[in-house]
């Protein structure tokens, strides 16, 4: 009985004590991030949505909870591309301590109501418009505050008292104006102050007893002089405003507004912003002629110097200044000339990285090899390293960028065996016996360079650097032991450009590895695949996939990418009908949202312009909540590399994908905008872009389906069947109409993918 009863009350602790372990998040934060997931526009970020949710306990993208896993503290999504604005419910957050959305497209204004438990925020580089709100009084734990390159307008708000723990202070890029606010003169402890590229006037007096460690206040409308104390700031930037040349024992500036008064004299008016690097560092400008007198005006020995006197001077720097100008230019002339290859153009990275100079067929390799001065060396010993210490003497996988070298041509006259003297390098002896040369064709220079004891760098002596790259590199052995020697089993697919395998690491963390084949890799030196592994990792999105390292070893190549665990949008539109059930109308506008996305980062945002080349259903990826990841961005260098332009082209045209300019060797980013178009179509119809199997006049995708966009019924009759009749009559026929501008035939007539993701957004809304 007694044990019974133990059993019992055991049940009942479990019950009211264990089960509350498993915490979600509160209410009120549920409730805020909502609401910021709808008034930023529902963005593609994992796991966010705009209704219900456990931003905790299901890890949404950049949230970040307190340790009993039910409060939000932090929310960091930079350079995501986010639009549409924050709203109006951060201050419904609890315990909000650091917001971050840098780097992105957001709009509005700063919001009012903001958490008072915030100590860092970061909006720097969005569209922000208005004024900085008051309401940074309330905000009294701040310690860091960017608000740069925005559309900021109107005077900073006179709000700062009680910040006194503000170290970092950033409002520079913006169009503020007005004085600065004596509040400032509260924030004890800030030490980084930025205001460079704004439209601020006044003294800097307010400023002079702040620890500043860092000031920049170019290219504002700043005057009077500059008080001694920030002139001894470590970092103090002070270029294109008009500060007099005066200290602050001189006698006092007059008030700004005596400078408008009537009179013949002409009303102040500061100069011009110049913009940043064109004027000389530390050039103080003067004020312009009729601005405020100064105890340098009222000086009788400066009111000597004559207006003809200023002319001389001034007609002497220019005169001066010109022939500088003309003997940089000759020099610059003359050294251009002695050292330029021709035919070497230098430019960034566009279809293919470039590929070298060459001339007479003989590439000009990465190092200097000096063969011409053998000739010229007497009979020394030549130190040869050890042989647990010698490099290698084939070329290094992946070798440094280094100036071309010229191109090494063999001297006929002389018979120096290069081959055997590269084979006797390799024996132990520490001596070459010159000897074995036929010495009659030398013709050493008179006097012999004097003997020194230092080695002769001999051409077989080369240093191996490991290139530059910011992702990591992996081995051949460690590939083949995560994928299992690239089995069957762990064979993911085959495209154009080589095939994937899925990769397990140790901790179970899964990769895709891209190996490319050897036609795609044999007219690229290991220098170029360097180049393009770093062009990779700069293109760096939510909707793209991220590169996470790279193989270069044995004469293979290989790309690792993230791992996507439900496959390509070709495989789930045509290979599993069930599954393809699951796509429901508002899952698929916004797996088309995510792919115009991307495609419009790589346009718009990406510097060079990235074109995709090959986009389509097999490079749209979906992860774990199908949210899109596109694949092989910028790898079109490898596509029309060679033999595979030809391919790549016609097995684009082949499956439907190619825009009709591809015929005439023509890619833009229109191109991608048709590819694009034709991925809608099959979102819409779930049908393939090209199909063998059906009648001839249905094979073609785009063929079939453009005539039938345009009316209401015919429309309805090709919608996929597995939707069952689920969607809106009116969204269908957005959908259908954004199809039929991508797949123009006519490049000049299809929208940018800019327009395209505003009128999915739209849809995505409504």
């Amino acid at each position: 009985m007694g044990v019974k009863i133990s059993i019992k009350y055991l049940l009942v602790f479990i019950l009211f004590f264990v089960a509350p372990v498993s915490f979600a998040t509160i209410a009120a934060d549920v409730s805020a991030i909502n609401n910021l997931c709808a008034a930023l526009g529902t963005p593609p970020l994992t796991r966010w949505t705009a209704t219900a949710g456990d931003p905790c306990d299901e890890k949404w993208q950049g949230v970040v909870c307190d340790d009993t896993n039910t409060k939000i503290i932090s929310i960091t999504v930079s350079g995501a591309n986010l639009r549409g604005e924050l709203g109006d419910s951060l201050g419904s957050f609890s315990s909000l301590q650091s917001i971050d959305f840098s780097n992105n497209l957001i709009g509005g204004s700063i919001p009012t109501n903001l958490p008072v438990t915030l100590t860092n925020i970061s909006l720097a580089d969005n569209n922000f418009t208005g004024t900085i709100p008051d309401a940074l009084s309330s905000l009294t734990l701040l310690s860091a505050l960017s608000l740069n390159d925005n559309h900021l307008s109107g005077e900073i708000p006179d709000s700062f008292e009680g910040l006194t723990g503000l170290v970092n202070l950033d409002l520079s890029g913006n169009s503020l104006s007005g004085e600065l606010p004596s509040s400032l003169q509260s924030l004890s402890a800030l030490t980084t102050f930025h205001l460079q590229n704004n439209k601020f006037s006044g003294t800097l007096d307010i400023l002079q007893d702040l620890p500043l460690l860092d000031l920049n206040i170019e290219n504002n409308m700043f005057i009077g002089p500059i008080p001694d104390k920030l002139l001894a700031i470590p970092d103090f930037k002070t270029d294109g405003n008009s500060f007099n040349t005066t200290t602050t024992t001189a006698a006092p500036l007059a008030p700004p507004n005596t400078a408008t008064s009537t009179g013949s004299g002409t009303p102040f008016s500061p100069s011009p912003k110049q913009p940043p690097g064109k004027q000389p560092p530390g050039k103080q400008v003067p004020p312009q002629g009729g601005g405020p007198s100064t105890a340098l005006d009222s000086n009788p020995t400066n009111k000597s110097w004559s207006a003809k006197k200023i002319v001389l001077v001034s007609l002497a720097l220019v005169f001066g200044f010109i022939v500088v100008a003309l003997v940089c230019m000759l020099c610059l002339l003359r050294r251009f000339g002695r050292n330029r290859i021709p035919g070497l153009i230098t430019k960034r990275y566009e279809v293919a990285p470039y590929m070298g100079y060459q001339e007479n067929n003989i590439d000009i390799g990465p190092f200097y090899q000096p063969t011409d001065h053998l000739d010229k060396v007497p009979k020394v010993a030549a130190v040869v390293p050890p042989k647990e210490q010698q490099q290698p003497l084939s070329p290094p996988l992946a070798p440094p960028r280094r100036p071309p070298a010229p191109s090494i041509k063999p001297q006929t006259d002389n018979k120096m065996n290069v081959e055997r003297l590269t084979a006797i390098s390799k024996q132990d002896s520490m001596e070459i016996d010159m000897s074995q040369f036929d010495i009659d064709s030398w013709r050493p220079p008179p006097p012999p360079p004097p003997l020194t004891s230092q080695p002769i760098n001999l051409p077989f002596e080369k240093v191996i650097v490991e290139p530059k790259v910011s992702v990591r590199s992996y081995t051949i052995a460690l590939l083949q032991q995560d994928t299992n020697s690239f089995s069957q089993d762990n064979f993911i697919g085959r495209g154009m450009l080589g095939s994937v395998h899925r990769a397990q690491l140790p901790n179970g963390k899964l990769l895709a590895v891209k190996k490319l084949d050897k036609e795609v890799i044999s007219q690229q030196t290991d220098e170029d695949f360097i180049d393009l592994v770093n062009n990779l990792d700069r293109i760096r999105h939510a909707n793209v996939v991220e590169l996470m390292g790279y193989c270069s070893e044995h004469g293979q190549r290989l790309l690792i990418y993230e791992y996507c665990t439900n496959g390509t949008l070709q495989d789930a539109l045509h290979s599993d009908d069930d599954y393809k059930k699951k796509f429901s109308w508002n899952a698929r506008v916004r797996m088309a949202l995510g792919a115009a996305k991307a495609l419009e980062y790589m346009h718009d945002f990406c510097e060079p312009p990235v074109i995709h080349r090959n986009f389509k259903s097999a490079n749209v990826l979906l992860d774990d909540d199908l949210s899109v990841r596109v694949s092989d961005c910028g790898l079109a260098p490898l596509i029309f590399r060679g033999s595979v332009t030809q391919l790549s082209g016609n097995l684009l045209s082949t499956f439907g994908y190619g825009a009709p300019e591809f015929e005439s060797g023509i890619c833009t980013s229109m191109s991608d905008v048709y590819s694009f178009g034709v991925v809608m179509l099959e979102l819409l119809t779930g049908r393939m872009s090209y199909d063998s199997t059906r009648q001839r006049g249905e094979q073609l995708l785009v063929r079939w389906a453009v005539p039938q966009l345009y009316d209401i019924h015919a429309l309805s009759r090709i919608v996929d069947p597995s939707l069952n009749g689920d969607y809106p009559a009116k969204a269908l026929s957005n959908f259908a109409d954004i199809i039929s501008r991508c797949v123009q035939a006519e490049p000049e007539f299809r929208p940018p993918m800019s327009e395209v993701v505003q009128d999915l957004i739209q849809m995505t809304r409504r």
